[in-house]
């Protein structure tokens, strides 16, 4: 068969709203079980079940768990990125800026610290490296630049951001018993002493 007698997959193709109901079932039965039982102890198979759909209908969506808590991730950090854009264009102090999104970033992984253990275990991520992620590393460079634009800025961001990584906070969290608010209390510290 000639090339040109091939007929193109139309990937303009809209989704149907049935899929997008299913989705939608599928994304909030599952937070509801990770909540309930932990994300460990909950199989793709009780997530289907539980939203009253067949385990085509749920791996149709998800290839697996870590792809399902990519996609939960993926809407929060969506949200977290226009919050930020958002509160960044209207400070006008770097410094305070920088404060905020570093206390907002902490919150993030606090907040989500399983559902990112799952993504990097499961799906082999280096959540460092990851997308998402490296816009935060971007962030606190392009910040700190307006801060300290004489200082070695990717240096310093790399020991701020360090801090907000999932393995980081969660060692912080379970092993030294920190504070929610001992972590940002020692994220803002670190920041005053760098940028004085």
């Amino acid at each position: 068969m000639k090339p040109d007698n091939i007929i193109p997959i139309n990937s303009n193709k809209p989704i149907r709203a049935d899929a997008i109901r299913n989705r939608r079932l599928l994304l909030d039965t599952a937070q509801a079980l990770f909540d309930e039982h932990g994300i460990q102890d909950v199989t793709m198979s009780a997530i289907a079940k539980e939203a009253g759909v067949g385990k085509g209908t749920l791996y149709r969506h998800f290839t697996d768990k870590a792809d399902l808590c990519h996609a939960l991730l993926d809407e929060d950090m969506r949200k977290f990125q226009q919050e930020t854009l958002t509160h960044l264009r209207d400070c006008a102090e770097p410094y305070d800026g920088l404060y905020w999104f570093l206390e907002e970033s902490a919150q993030y992984v606090v907040r989500h610290n399983d559902l990112l253990i799952e993504v990097a275990n499961q799906g082999g991520v280096d959540m460092l490296s990851h997308p998402a992620h490296v816009w935060w590393r971007q962030t606190i460079v392009g910040l700190l630049a307006r801060l300290t634009p004489d200082a070695d800025t990717s240096y310093l961001a790399d020991m701020l951001y360090i801090m907000l990584d999932v393995q980081t906070i969660r060692f912080q969290r379970r092993v030294q018993n920190y504070s929610v608010e001992r972590i940002i209390n020692g994220l803002h510290m670190l920041l005053a002493k760098i940028t004085t």
